[in-house]
């Protein structure tokens, strides 16, 4: 059975270098990420996601990402890294989703043998929330 990790995130670091900017159509963008993390998860990462924006000229009018992020730190007191694979998509109305899962064998340290999925969410005040449901063989 699974047990469930939650952890509150901040970015640290943020540095976009855009790769298509049409006049009509969507913006795309490779993305370094770095975040630091606090609660179940303890510790930093860095993710490179390739993100889409439907509208450059729209922010709200919808958007994509996906990400290959390596954590490094502890959960629930177990220190090592691993690696996360996740997207996520915002409508225009607003309505998010989020999917990933740990990469197979990319546990290492106490981290070894890691699996499990993970969901990222934004409250209304902007604290992030990543909830990892895993098992450690």
């Amino acid at each position: 059975m699974p047990t469930q990790a939650t952890s509150t995130f901040n970015v640290t670091g943020w540095d976009e270098s855009p790769y298509a900017e049409p006049d009509d159509g969507p913006r795309l963008a490779r993305t370094t990420v770095k975040k630091a993390f606090e609660g179940d998860l303890e510790g930093e990462s860095t993710a490179e996601l390739l993100m889409c924006q439907a509208n450059s000229k729209d922010l709200k009018a919808g958007a994509g990402y996906v990400a290959s992020e390596q954590f490094t730190g502890s959960l629930d007191g177990k220190s090592g890294s691993f690696v996360i694979q996740h997207g996520g998509l915002v409508s225009a109305e607003g309505t998010q989703q989020t999917f990933g899962h740990v990469v197979p064998g990319s546990g290492t340290g106490e981290l070894a043998g890691l699996t499990g999925e993970i969901e990222i969410s934004v409250a209304e005040d902007g604290t992030h929330t990543l909830t990892l449901d895993y098992d450690l063989g």
